[in-house]
């Protein structure tokens, strides 16, 4: 197989870890607050639960890298949903107080309902329920939406880059409707799975005559409670043939929303948050902008990433992961393992994107020499 930058590896190598993970001499207790290097807490967890998706977006999984003999992880190699949950346990020992679910698409995954439940009984440690929510391409929503919030999920966010059907079934490259995504925000929300934020990644030349449609679509459907945000293509990865002359950057896309419906700035809803808020002025909801590319928010990002098989990710555009699994399958206590857990979180000094606005962008093998290990993909950790 062959790609625009490089040639492929698989996620097996993708996604390679650091030497195993050890347990640490000096323990390190969950007290509930755990700062990295920078004094970033860790407050946000990702799950990714599957490496499988039923789209090919060119941005994420193109359909010529992922085809039909691409060998995914074996089944054995995935975290089962009771390991999952206990990890979950001692991050939210820790201080996360928010996790979500992701993929590949984490509706994929068998029984999703039975992960949610248990991870709904977690509770921080002063005893509050964690905030739980999901990020899904929306295809099994429909079906799924009433099961999930029984199960204890509160939200979801919805990934949809047009409201055009000939423009969505050519991003998502296996003809899939948009229709059908459009039910499942309609059946999540009448599930009680909202506020909704559906999130469009907005591709120069791609898709970018979208973003007016969308935003007329959805300030005028649910009554504010669907929330759509803009995302800057990014440089995930090294099989999405990233270019920055594709990315369009927010400041762009917030002038051509306000020169139609005026914006007002919104402040932060939360710490660490990664979305820049606007309100439409007339009070007819809210739109956000992610702009990871052009406006890096590293200094306060406060999310680790569990990959499916076990692997710590401290950022999305890291290289290699600290392998968690063979500690969950050993011996090691919780303790240990919630030790181990700390000592790597404490290490943390990622701020790939601050960086790369420093030196400029690569094109996913590494630095912009090409001199550094290749990144994880983000279908592997999630976005």
């Amino acid at each position: 197989m062959k790609n625009s930058s490089n040639t492929v590896i698989p996620i097996s190598t993708i996604g390679r870890a650091r030497p195993a993970v050890a347990v640490p001499e000096v323990a390190v207790p969950a007290t509930g607050v755990l700062l990295d290097r920078l004094g970033r807490p860790m407050t946000d967890l990702r799950i990714s639960v599957t490496d499988r998706c039923n789209f090919r977006c060119s941005y994420c999984m193109p359909k010529d890298v992922f085809d039909k003999d691409y060998k995914y992880l074996p089944h054995s190699a995935l975290l089962s949903f009771e390991e999952m949950t206990r990890l979950a346990r001692l991050f939210a020992a820790h201080g996360v107080r928010k996790i979500r679910l992701t993929g590949g698409e984490p509706l994929l995954r068998k029984n999703i309902e039975g992960l949610i439940e248990q991870l709904a009984g977690i509770r921080s440690p002063s005893g509050e329920p964690l905030a739980l929510t999901l990020t899904t391409n929306g295809s099994l929503l429909a079906r799924k939406a009433a099961g999930l919030r029984a199960a204890g999920l509160q939200r979801v966010t919805v990934s949809l880059d047009s409201l055009d059907d000939a423009v969505f079934r050519h991003m998502n490259d296996v003809d899939f409707p948009v229709a059908d995504v459009l039910a499942g925000i309609d059946a999540a929300l009448a599930a009680g799975l909202g506020p909704i934020k559906v999130n469009m990644v907005v591709k120069r030349g791609t898709n970018e005559q979208e973003i007016l449609p969308m935003a007329r679509y959805f300030r005028t459907h649910h009554g504010g409670k669907v929330v759509l945000r803009f995302i800057e293509y990014m440089d995930v990865g090294a099989t999405n043939g990233w270019r920055m002359d594709e990315v369009l950057p927010s400041a762009d896309v917030i002038a051509r929303i306000h020169a139609e419906f005026p914006l007002v700035p919104l402040e932060a809803a939360t710490p660490g948050e990664t979305a820049q808020r606007w309100a439409y002025a007339d009070g007819s909801g809210e739109i956000g902008v992610i702009s990871s590319v052009t406006q890096a928010f590293c200094h306060d990002c406060s999310r680790a990433r569990l990959s499916t098989e076990g692997k710590l990710y401290l950022c999305l555009f890291a290289s290699a992961g600290h392998d968690l699994r063979p500690l969950l399958r050993g011996t090691a206590s919780d303790d240990d393992i919630a030790s181990a857990i700390g000592h790597i979180w404490q290490g943390r000094a990622d701020r790939y994107s601050e960086l790369r606005a420093l030196r400029g962008p690569d094109n996913g093998s590494g630095d912009a020499g090409g001199k550094a290990p290749r990144r994880v993909e983000m279908s592997y950790i999630g976005g």
